[in-house]
């Protein structure tokens, strides 16, 4: 097994942070994982709207909204996401594979280069906004790491 460093690698870090749950009802999913964790359920909070959040997907610009909630589990966080009716990962992922997974974040820095390099290694560029604080993007990354990476990087 090769060292492990926290310079290293596509990212500059292998530490997962979240994972991104798609659901169709968000009160009932928050709600079960409150009771099985024996936790207080979290507040869901919608995204924001595309004028803050300048959510593109595949390059052009989205309506997108979606519901979020958010369980902290020690190291990881579990999110919980519920889109609307308009374009996104969100939704696609949705209609096309049911409730799940879609997708593994891990924290950044330098969010531009860590685009551009993953895009050079050919993984595209799917969606990408702003939110209180910082910014993300997710990556088609199905082909080599068959999960959806998410980038999030946080304003210092």
């Amino acid at each position: 097994m090769g060292k492990q460093t926290g310079g290293n690698g596509t990212l500059g870090n292998h530490t997962i942070t979240q994972i991104g749950l798609l659901v169709h009802d968000i009160e009932a999913v928050s709600a079960a994982y409150a009771q099985f964790f024996g936790v207080e359920k979290p507040n869901w909070f919608w995204t924001d709207t595309v004028d803050k959040a300048q959510t593109e997907l595949r390059g052009e610009s989205t309506e997108a909204r979606a519901k979020l909630a958010f369980f902290d589990m020690g190291s990881l966080q579990l999110e919980l996401i519920e889109p609307d009716h308009n374009p996104s990962t969100w939704r696609e992922h949705l209609d096309q594979h049911g409730e799940g997974i879609h997708h593994i974040a891990f924290g950044v820095e330098g969010m531009k280069e860590r685009i551009a390099a993953m895009e050079k290694g050919g993984m595209k560029l799917i969606q990408k906004g702003e939110y209180t604080g910082g910014r993300y993007a997710y990556l088609d990354t199905f082909g080599p790491l068959k999960v959806m990476l998410e980038l999030l990087e946080n304003d210092k």
